[in-house]
């Protein structure tokens, strides 16, 4: 998470208008949600890659890191679609019968299942090309513009501020654990997570209302100011998004037809 911070603001598109990035990777994620064949998930991917990787100076490894984490999820979720069980055998491409129960892929739904993981890894992409490339304040100043309610950006930013809170407490806490043999075996690891978690919610609500204290004692009135730092205005960029665009866009409508 620190080090997803740390691109967003030292990337070699930090100087790109956030609107501009925000307008790129939410119209392509919706694209690649509705696209109705399994090639614009992967171009979507294939692009966004590039666009991490080769344009937004971002390392491959932490690029690879970062998609590793939704895959567990992801496979659990489409193998609950892929599989089917039944007490009939007839209609799978490949089955099992165990005990009168036939465990099995329809041919149907191994289509659906791989077409669902290609888009949710193609929509995540989309999302890492963000959070990679836009600090949170500029994220923030963007939903402004949207007219967002405040209370929505304000929970944003708090929430995103508390995480780095929670885990550089939990850093700490662990630290001093290890030095002390925490551990070691077995037992006294869940020992010391048990201990971990206990003390993890003490510090964190004291950490809070600290944090609270000081916004309050810097003239706090329910509403989170952010610098809004001036962008150039790129019409070739916004042409790029267009071009881009609109060949997913024909080939989902010729993928319905």
């Amino acid at each position: 998470m620190i080090n997803i911070d740390c691109y967003a603001y030292s990337n070699n598109l930090k100087t790109v208008h956030p609107v501009e990035k925000s307008l790129f990777a939410m119209s392509t994620m919706l694209v690649c949600l509705t696209s109705t064949t399994v090639i614009t998930p992967l171009i979507v991917l294939a692009f966004m890659a590039g666009g991490i990787i080769i344009r937004a100076g971002i390392p491959i490894r932490v690029f690879l890191n970062l998609m590793f984490v939704p895959l567990s999820f992801l496979f659990i979720s489409v193998l609950t679609i892929a599989f089917s069980i039944s007490t009939n055998p007839s209609g799978f491409w490949l089955a099992q019968t165990i005990k009168g129960l036939t465990i099995g892929i329809h041919y149907p739904d191994l289509i659906t299942a791989i077409h669902l993981f290609l888009k949710s890894l193609g929509a995540v992409s989309c999302l890492y090309f963000l959070a990679l490339t836009t600090p949170i304040t500029e994220i923030i100043t963007v939903l402004h513009k949207m007219k967002v309610p405040v209370i929505i950006t304000e929970l944003m930013v708090l929430i995103y501020r508390f995480i780095f809170v929670f885990m550089e407490t939990a850093t700490t806490i662990r630290r001093a654990q290890s030095s002390r043999l925490g551990y070691v075996s077995m037992k006294s690891s869940y020992r010391s997570l048990s201990r971990l978690f206990t003390s993890l919610l003490g510090k964190v609500f004291v950490k809070s209302q600290e944090l609270y204290n000081a916004m309050a004692a810097r003239c706090y009135t329910g509403e989170i100011k952010v610098l809004t730092k001036k962008y150039p205005i790129s019409f070739r960029n916004y042409i790029l998004i267009i071009v881009f665009e609109l060949p997913l866009i024909l080939l989902n409508l010729l993928g319905r037809s």
